[in-house]
């Protein structure tokens, strides 16, 4: 299992650096080019880590022109985030590069044995532990 964790994550690094991405700015820019407007929280409990780890993380996107933070109207204190144009053409292609490392990986299964191994790893994820709320 480390090893095909290691193989899928070394491609994905790789394309990520290409980018001049840490794995964590990659994995953030992906899910605010996926859910736009979302709040620092959505990311933490989606990346398993703490707001203030996150609040870092969207700093240094910002300096880079990646991300924004907009307020709310009426609630100056609620954020919301949003990728900007330049890093949602920064992390384009991303899906695509790991669906194809993807299919590099899983080339020796058959339809069947893909089936059972995704109900495997479903069941797995499952009980693993949530981020406690920052």
């Amino acid at each position: 299992m480390r090893w095909i964790v290691w193989a899928q994550r070394k491609t994905g690094e790789d394309w990520i650096r290409e980018r001049g991405l840490s794995h964590e700015q990659s994995a953030a820019l992906v899910y605010l080019v996926a859910n736009p407007g979302a709040i620092q929280r959505d990311l933490a409990q989606m990346s398993r880590t703490s707001a203030a780890s996150v609040s870092s993380l969207l700093r240094g996107l910002e300096r880079r022109g990646l991300v924004e933070r907009r307020t709310e109207p009426g609630n100056e204190r609620s954020k919301r985030v949003y990728a900007t144009p330049a890093g949602s053409d920064l992390i384009a292609g991303f899906d695509t590069a790991m669906t194809a490392v993807e299919e590099t990986i899983l080339a020796p299964l058959d339809q069947p044995e893909r089936a059972a191994l995704q109900a495997l790893l479903a069941k797995i994820a499952a009980e693993l532990p949530r981020p406690s709320p920052s």
